[in-house]
């Protein structure tokens, strides 16, 4: 099914990588306030920026440089990596709000998404537009991940673990799919040494934006379309 388009937001987010150079601080920090909603975040995502609350009640829109991406010909699989894929069940929206929770949960290092950022997420979810990727050991919720998609664009968001590589499991199966669907741009915001690991690598704010503008342009991906294994 085709997403449904929500109103379009009243927020004017700046656009393109010299734009987005100008206003930004040293921090990366592009811009302070508007809202989450659907419209809002498809915005934010299509001019390169994404979310996280800067303290309460007022949201940071973020665009490093450079900036983390997984070439979806680069994904690197270690043997043991390939070992653990055969030990989880693999789902696509199947418990997406149970994914966020986890990515949430306050316990985790670093953990930074509140209540209005579940919130909002889940009603872009409702919408078609964020998707969860699911690692299942049995009938118990191992790991997974989760994020937005806008044409060809991934831009994730999130991922955790409570099994060995249940989140790497998750990523290798959404590479699968984003390959099999259409997808052309895997966007992880930050290129951290466990996301290098699996093939993560960082290019500039302008050529972030370049790939950026083909993959919004072109049609929507279909996570589905992964049908066997990785």
């Amino acid at each position: 099914m085709r997403p449904t388009v929500p109103p379009p937001t009243p927020w004017a987010f700046p656009r393109g990588a010299a734009e987005i150079a100008a206003a930004a601080r040293d921090d990366e920090l592009v811009a302070a306030g508007a809202d989450l909603r659907p419209g809002t975040l498809l915005e934010a995502y299509r001019s390169g920026l994404f979310p996280m609350p800067l303290r309460r009640q007022l949201m940071g829109w973020w665009s490093p440089d450079p900036r983390g991406i997984i070439p979806l010909d680069g994904l690197r699989v270690s043997r043991s990596l390939r070992r653990s894929l055969r030990c989880y069940r693999v789902t696509v929206d199947a418990a997406f709000e149970e994914v966020i929770a986890a990515c949430a949960d306050r316990r985790r290092e670093g953990a930074w998404i509140d209540g209005e950022l579940r919130a909002a997420y889940a009603e872009l979810h409702r919408l078609g537009w964020a998707h969860s990727v699911e690692a299942w050991d049995g009938d118990v919720l191992a790991g997974g991940l989760y994020g937005v998609a806008i044409g060809a664009l991934f831009a994730g968001e999130s991922m955790f673990h409570r099994r060995t590589d249940a989140s790497k499991v998750a990523l290798v199966h959404l590479v699968h799919r984003l390959r099999a669907g259409g997808g052309q741009l895997l966007d992880v915001q930050w290129a951290t040494d466990h996301l290098r690991s699996l093939g993560a690598v960082e290019v500039s704010r302008e050529e972030y934006h370049r790939r950026l503008a083909g993959a919004v342009a072109a049609p929507q991906l279909m996570l589905d379309g992964g049908e066997g294994d990785p």
